[in-house]
């Protein structure tokens, strides 16, 4: 009984303290920023992590085993990811907005894990006989990590996309504005309000090329580094499947998805890192937009059928 209280003590915590994390970001960012807010934020995403991680490790000790054996506990898991990946984007580079992104995804997963549709899967379970493996912590972790990994990098491509576009569409507005409004007789009396619009149009376009190249940048290293656990977590599949099932690999729904997935991904880093591929940040971005949907349907939207061999990962038991 005393598990089961400090399991939900330390799950409204973490909610709590992450909803506080995201106001104070919206403020930050929609408003005017506040230094001392921001170093408030980054305490509170810490505070976070470690209420998630006395969650896990509390239901370990209670259930006797690795805390992945339903969606409840996976999605805690996947939350406790994503406060990972929100701390790694921080320490590489303190002032930076990526955090907007990392930070509502931990809130989403912590959401909906506290939410009513999964009551059932509060208590600790004992774990079906398929799951009774040292494979278990090994295989699902890692691709419960490579999800988070990839879906932050997936919503850095995502912005990506969305401010480069913005940034083209504003700048062919521009050009037509000028060919209409202004002749060259009206340029020249004008030239001192014109210089400093452009001085001002010239600042915010390099604004937007440094965060574009930014948010590049760590799309493609943390896209890399969910690419990596998703390989390992594969890889570590194939092994238990075969000790499970007696074969490597069986087409499975969960499987073949997992497959596309990691397919998806592979040709994101050949688009990223092809030298001959004009635009290629861009391009690549597109790819892990893609990628973005096909996690989705891997870990939520194949479990909500529940066939295969996986079946036992639906809402009933465990989702990797």
């Amino acid at each position: 009984m005393i598990f089961v209280t400090l399991e939900h003590i330390l799950t409204h915590i973490s909610f709590s303290i992450i909803l506080i994390v995201i106001m104070i970001y919206l403020m930050n960012f929609l408003v005017y920023e506040i230094e001392g807010l921001r170093n408030s934020s980054e305490k509170g995403m810490i505070a976070t992590f470690l209420s998630i991680t006395g969650f896990l490790v509390i239901r370990w000790i209670s259930s006797g085993h690795f805390p992945l054996s339903n969606l409840y506990e996976s999605l805690i898991f996947l939350s406790w990811s994503f406060s990972i990946i929100h701390m790694i984007l921080y320490l590489g580079n303190p002032k930076n907005y990526l955090s907007a992104i990392t930070a509502p995804s931990v809130i989403f997963t912590q959401g909906f894990a506290t939410s009513g549709l999964l009551t059932e899967m509060h208590q600790p379970a004992i774990l079906v006989p398929a799951l009774k493996s040292q494979w278990l912590m090994m295989h699902v972790s890692m691709m419960l990590l490579s999800y988070a990994a990839l879906l932050c990098g997936s919503l850095l491509s995502v912005a990506l996309i969305v401010i480069t576009f913005q940034k083209k569409i504003f700048l062919s507005l521009k050009k037509k504005r000028k060919s209409f409004f202004f002749g060259e007789m009206e340029y020249l009396s004008e030239k001192g309000s014109v210089f400093q619009n452009t001085y001002s149009l010239s600042f915010q376009n390099f604004y937007k090329y440094q965060l574009i190249q930014h948010l590049d940048y760590w799309s493609y290293r943390v896209i890399n580094l969910g690419f990596t656990f998703l390989t390992i977590g594969i890889l570590s599949g194939a092994i238990w499947a075969n000790e499970a099932w007696g074969s490597y690999w069986n087409w499975d729904p969960k499987e073949t998805w997992a497959f596309i997935t990691w397919t998806i991904f592979a040709i994101y880093l050949h688009t990223r890192t092809n030298p001959k591929l004009k635009d290629k940040g861009t391009n690549s971005a597109f790819v892990a937009s893609i990628g973005f949907i096909l996690i989705w349907i891997c870990y939520f939207g194949i479990n909500l059928l529940g066939i295969g061999f996986h079946s036992y990962g639906s809402f009933q038991l465990i989702s990797n």
